[in-house]
C-alpha cells in the first residue's frame, strides 16, 4: 500500500445567514465574487440556492494539509461574508427558514434542474460535506466503492447535524437526507462488478434521456466521473472543523485499508443495498444514540460499539497516513455527541431558535 496515493479533497456547503433575523439570506453570489479574488481558483463556488456558498480545498496529501486549507476557507469566507453584512453557518439544515422564500441562483444548469424536478429541487435547501479520496485507477475505485458501502451509515451517524426543519424538531438526528431523498439517483449505490459495468450503466441513462452527464448521479458514494477519486456524499456538514477533519480521516483510512486487503487477495464482505439502507435509516433517525445491524452477527449492536470496531479495523493504516490525531478525535465526538445532539441541547435549554442559530454560527468558527 502506498499511502501517498490516497490524496484527499474536502467540499463544504455553508449557510448564508442574515445576522439580524438569523434567517437564510440570498447574497446574489456577492460572497463568491469577493472570495474568488482572495482564494485560489475554484475553491469557492455558487450553489443552486442563493443562500448557499460551497467551499472546496485543493488536492491535499493528508489531513494536516487539508486542515490548513479548510481553516483558511472557513476564515476567509466568514470574513468576506461579514464585510458584506452576512454570517456563515455549518448545519445540514437551517433550523427555521422556509425554503419557499429562497431564491434560485441565475444559472442555466440550476434552472434546468428546477424545470425537471420542480419542488423537489426548490425545497432541496440542505448543506452537506463531500470528501474525495484519490484512487490509483477506476477499477480500484469501483472495488473500494463496493466495499465502502457497508461503512457509510457508521460514518454518517458521526456527522448527523440537521435535527430541525422549518422551525420543527423533526425527531431525526439528520433530516437533511430525508429532504434529499426526493431526488432521483440518491441513497446507497448498487454493487457493480467492474468499472465497465458502471460505465455502461451511465451510458444507458444518458442514451435514454434520464441524465445528460454522470454528475447527475447523486448517490451517497460514487466513483467520480472526471477525477480518479471515490467521492463520499452521505454526510451532513459538521458544525466544527475538527469534526470534518476526523470524518475525512476515517474515509481516507477506510479506503487505504480496503486497498491493502485487496493487495493481500483479501476482500471485505459485500452486503445488499437493501440491508445497508436499513442502517442508513437508523443513523439518520438516531445518530450515535441508536443501534445498527451487525450483518455478520445478524443482531443489533449499539452504534458507538460498531464505530469503535471500525476504528480497530483501520488502526494499522492510520500512522502511515499521518492522521492519528484526527482519528483520535472520533472518540471525543462520541463522548460530546454529534452536532445534532448539541443543537438539540442548546434549543431545549430555552426553546429559542434565534439563539440556536447563533450557536451554529459561533461553532462554525471554533477550533482554529
Amino acid at each position: 500500500m502506498n499511502p501517498t496515493q490516497f490524496t484527499i479533497g474536502i467540499e463544504e456547503e455553508y449557510m448564508v445567514i442574515n445576522p439580524e433575523t438569523r434567517e437564510l439570506a440570498p447574497h446574489d453570489q456577492k460572497i463568491v465574487a469577493a472570495a474568488e479574488k482572495i482564494l485560489p481558483e475554484d475553491q469557492v463556488k455558487a450553489e443552486m440556492h442563493q443562500a448557499v456558498v460551497e467551499a472546496g480545498t485543493g488536492i491535499c496529501k493528508n489531513t494536516t494539509e487539508a486542515r490548513k486549507d479548510l481553516a483558511n476557507l472557513r476564515t476567509t469566507i466568514n470574513r468576506v461574508a461579514g464585510d458584506l453584512g452576512f454570517k456563515i453557518g455549518a448545519s445540514g439544515t437551517h433550523p427555521f427558514s422556509n425554503w419557499t422564500t429562497q431564491l434560485i441562483t441565475d444559472n442555466p444548469r440550476y434552472h434546468q434542474i428546477v424545470k425537471e424536478m420542480q419542488e423537489a429541487a426548490r425545497s432541496n435547501l440542505i448543506f452537506g460535506l463531500h470528501v474525495h479520496v484519490g484512487m490509483p485507477n477506476k477499477q480500484m475505485a469501483i472495488h473500494i466503492a463496493n466495499s465502502m458501502r457497508y461503512f457509510l451509515p457508521h460514518v454518517y451517524a458521526l456527522s448527523t447535524n440537521s435535527p430541525f426543519w422549518e422551525g420543527r424538531d423533526t425527531g431525526f438526528k439528520s433530516f437533511r437526507t430525508k429532504v434529499f431523498d426526493k431526488f432521483p439517483r440518491t441513497g446507497i449505490p448498487d454493487y457493480f462488478e467492474s468499472w465497465e459495468e458502471y460505465d455502461n450503466y451511465v451510458k444507458l441513462l444518458v442514451k435514454t434521456g434520464c441524465i445528460d452527464n454522470a454528475k447527475k448521479i447523486w448517490w451517497d458514494l460514487r466513483v467520480h466521473p472526471v477525477f480518479d477519486t471515490v467521492e463520499f456524499r452521505i454526510c451532513d456538514i459538521p458544525l466544527k472543523l475538527d469534526e470534518t477533519l476526523a470524518i475525512t480521516a476515517v474515509f481516507q483510512a477506510l479506503c487505504a485499508k480496503l486497498c491493502k486487503l485487496k493487495q493481500q487477495n483479501l476482500e471485505f464482505i459485500h452486503y445488499r443495498r437493501a440491508l445497508i439502507a436499513e442502517n442508513k435509516w437508523r443513523a439518520s433517525r438516531y445518530g450515535l444514540e441508536g443501534t445498527l445491524i451487525d450483518f455478520g452477527k445478524q443482531s443489533e449492536v449499539p452504534t458507538k460499539e460498531l464505530i469503535a470496531e471500525l476504528l480497530d479495523f483501520i488502526d494499522d493504516v492510520v500512522d502511515d497516513l499521518g492522521s492519528r490525531d484526527d482519528i483520535n478525535y472520533i472518540t471525543k465526538m462520541m463522548e460530546q455527541g454529534t452536532g445534532a445532539d448539541r443543537q438539540l441541547k442548546v434549543f431545549y435549554e430555552n426553546k429559542n431558535m434565534v439563539e440556536l442559530v447563533d450557536f451554529i454560527t459561533d461553532s462554525t468558527m471554533q477550533g482554529f
